[in-house]
Order: C-alpha cells, then sequence, then structure tokens
C-alpha cells in the first residue's frame, strides 16, 4: 500500500517536469520571444528539481519523507498560480525553480524512503517508484495540452497548481496513516550496507557522481534531439515526438526490470548491464536512419536506459548508511539532471559546428565508456573486498 500511494505521489509531483514543455510553443507566442528564450524555464526547472533533491533529501533524512513532500506540495501549488499569473516572460521563466523544487522531494528523496520499506525486495520497490516520473511522463503531456486548447495556459497553470495541491495532499494523509511514526525510524533501524568498497562515503559520492553525469550526457542525446533529428532527416517532428513517446513507454518496462535485476544481483551490475546495453543502441544510431529502423532503436534505448539512474539510489543503499540515503541519493540525481542538461546542450553545439549528429552519436558513446569504466572498477573492488572476506 505504501508502495502504491508512493507511485501516485510520484506520477502527480512529477508534472513539473513535463508541462513546460507542452507549452512552450503557446507562451512563446504570447510573449513574442525567441524559443531560446522560453527554453529558459525548462533550464530552471531542471536546476530547481536537481537542487531541491539534495535539500528536500536533507529534510527527509532529518525528519522525514512526509514533512518533505508537505513542503513541496506547497511550494508546487504557489509556483503553478503563480506561472498563471506571470505578466512577463521573465516572471514565467524564474517561477519555473520554484516548480522543479516543488518536484523534487517526489524522486530521490522518495525512492531512497522506499528502499527503507523493503529488505528483499528493495531494488524493484525502488524502481517502481520511480516509474512513477515516466507515468506522468505518459499522463500530463496530453492532458496539459487538452487543457491549454480548450482553456488556454494561464487557467491551466492554475489548475495544475490546485489539483496538485489537493490530491497530493489527500494522498500524502493516507501514506502518513500507513506509516504512521515509522517513517521517523525505518532509516535508523535498517540493516547497515551489504556492499563494502573500502571507500569513505565522500569518495564513493563524487565517483557516483561523475557516472551519473557521464551516462546522462550520453542518454540526452537522443532524449533531447531525436525530434529534431527526425525533421532533419524529412521524417517530420511528430515522428520524432512518437519515437521519443515510445522511448519513455519501454523505460518503465526498463525500470521496473531493472529492479527485480538489482535485488538478484546488486546494483552495480545492473547498472553496469544498462550502461553498456545504452552504447550499443547509441552505436545503432550511428549505423542506420531509416524511419523503420529509428523507431526500433529508440525503443530498445528506452528499454536499456530507463533502469540507470535508479541504479544509483540501489547503490547507495547498498554501499552507504540508510541514515544518509535520502541526502546521497538527491546529491546523485543532482549530478545526473546536469548530465542531462549539459547532455542536450553539448550534442547542439556539436551539431551546429559539424551539421550533423553524428559527431553528437560519439561524444555520447565517449561520456558513456566513462561510466562504464567507472562501474567495472567499483566492480572489480567489490569482487576483491569479497574475495578478502572469504580468506
Amino acid at each position: 500500500m505504501r508502495l502504491a500511494l508512493a507511485v501516485l505521489i510520484g506520477s502527480i509531483g512529477s508534472v513539473g517536469m513535463w508541462s513546460v514543455v507542452v507549452v512552450l510553443p503557446v507562451v512563446q507566442g504570447e510573449f513574442g520571444a525567441t524559443r531560446g528564450a522560453v527554453s529558459l524555464a525548462f533550464t530552471l526547472t531542471m536546476l530547481g528539481f536537481g537542487s531541491g533533491g539534495v535539500l528536500t533529501g536533507k529534510i527527509t533524512d532529518r525528519f522525514g519523507i512526509v514533512t518533505a513532500i508537505t513542503l513541496s506540495i506547497g511550494v508546487l501549488a504557489i509556483a503553478y498560480i503563480g506561472a498563471g499569473l506571470s505578466t512577463t516572460l521573465w516572471q514565467f521563466i524564474l517561477v519555473h525553480f520554484l516548480i522543479g523544487l516543488g518536484s523534487s522531494a517526489t524522486f530521490g528523496p522518495l525512492m531512497a524512503e522506499a528502499s527503507h520499506w523493503f529488505e528483499r525486495y528493495r531494488g524493484l520497490a525502488v524502481t517502481i517508484v520511480a516509474s512513477g516520473n515516466y507515468v506522468g511522463g505518459a499522463v500530463w503531456p496530453p492532458l496539459v495540452n487538452w487543457s491549454v486548447q480548450t482553456s488556454g495556459w494561464r487557467a491551466t497553470h492554475i489548475a495544475v497548481g490546485v489539483f496538485c495541491g489537493l490530491a497530493m495532499s489527500a494522498v500524502l494523509l493516507i501514506l502518513r496513516m500507513k506509516i504512521g511514526a515509522a517513517s521517523q525510524r525505518d532509516h535508523v533501524n535498517a540493516p547497515p550496507p551489504r556492499v563494502d568498497l573500502q571507500l569513505s562515503i565522500n569518495t564513493l559520492t563524487v565517483l557516483l557522481c561523475i557516472a551519473s553525469i557521464s551516462c546522462c550526457v550520453a542518454m540526452a542525446m537522443p532524449q533531447v534531439h531525436i525530434v529534431a533529428y527526425c525533421g532533419d532527416l524529412g521524417y517530420g517532428v511528430a515522428r520524432g515526438a512518437e519515437m521519443l513517446s515510445l522511448m519513455m513507454g519501454f523505460g518503465i518496462i526498463s525500470r521496473i526490470g531493472s529492479g527485480y535485476l538489482a535485488d538478484k544481483i546488486g546494483g552495480i551490475k545492473t547498472l553496469l548491464i544498462g550502461s553498456m546495453a545504452q552504447g550499443f543502441a547509441l552505436l545503432f544510431y550511428l549505423f542506420f536512419d531509416s524511419l523503420s529502423s529509428l523507431y526500433i532503436i529508440s525503443a530498445m534505448f528506452g528499454l536499456f536506459q530507463g533502469g540507470i539512474v535508479p541504479s544509483y539510489a540501489i547503490i547507495v543503499r547498498e554501499a552507504m548508511p540508510a541514515r544518509e540515503a535520502a541526502t546521497r541519493v538527491g546529491i546523485v540525481i543532482f549530478a545526473s539532471v546536469f548530465g542531462m542538461s549539459f547532455g542536450g546542450w553539448i550534442s547542439g553545439v556539436i551539431f551546429d559546428a559539424t551539421g550533423s549528429y553524428a559527431a553528437a552519436f560519439m561524444n555520447g558513446l565517449g561520456w558513456n565508456a566513462l561510466n562504464v569504466t567507472i562501474m567495472v572498477a567499483l566492480l572489480l573492488r567489490a569482487r576483491a573486498r569479497g574475495q578478502m572476506a572469504m580468506a
């Protein structure tokens, strides 16, 4: 029941990650702005989401997930209403930092909290909660688009703010009754880490952040540019949007499947498999560009990459003390958000410089190789520790 409620909260609260993409053209037209200027709203959303994950993670470790999500609900509701009342473009852009901040507790900190509820099926639980973000990605865009077409973007933002405030509060009240005072004790009474890498917590956090940035720079290339890529190839942007939707759909399967796999073989091995598979998918993009092949590769890419980011949360819980889980997961998720933002930007810069996405795909492969290298090093270190313990 806790798990189902957590997924529901994550699905509703993830609206901040998806609504801005839908309203960009309408907002651009109303304010007479450039696409680049309006796109800063998405950048601010990602920055708020990333930094908010660290802040709400700290609050979760100190006061519990209920407190963290309560604060996030208030910020999210006020921010959406403020966006609907914006009179200038810059007001609309800046308030999206708060929208990202309000959405942040429904991802990283919620994954960390769910990891305290399960021992045997911890990996599966974490990835199921993380899937709430992709469920929101499937549900919110068509709803927001329909509302914008019928009532306008301002009324839509105000309605989203009111709905999120009421609906998430209701679900949170039920969740609070289900977990009771246990939410304050779960991480205190949690078992010690399963994996000893003989690394300090800070060192391991830095390594996971570098790995997270690397894999997400690679991940951003298809996710951010597949629509434009299809347009350049003459297939039309609608085909690219369908491929993006296909990625997200298969990403849900990947996330849940990776959780099941992590329970069997561990988070490091699961992440390594996902990262290597992501590299193969990127390689296929270099050699095949027919319409049918792009659909197939996009589905493969979604199936391969969906479980990568949640695997970092699983590794944190396997190798770090539970009392710091939400904070450390928030830091690593912030790194992944930076990687996605940087990857989307640098891929565009490479395209502008070369006139082709081939070099951008190669750049993604290089970053992905760095992620694989770090995971291999951690895996070998874990094996070495295991052999020493047996000796």
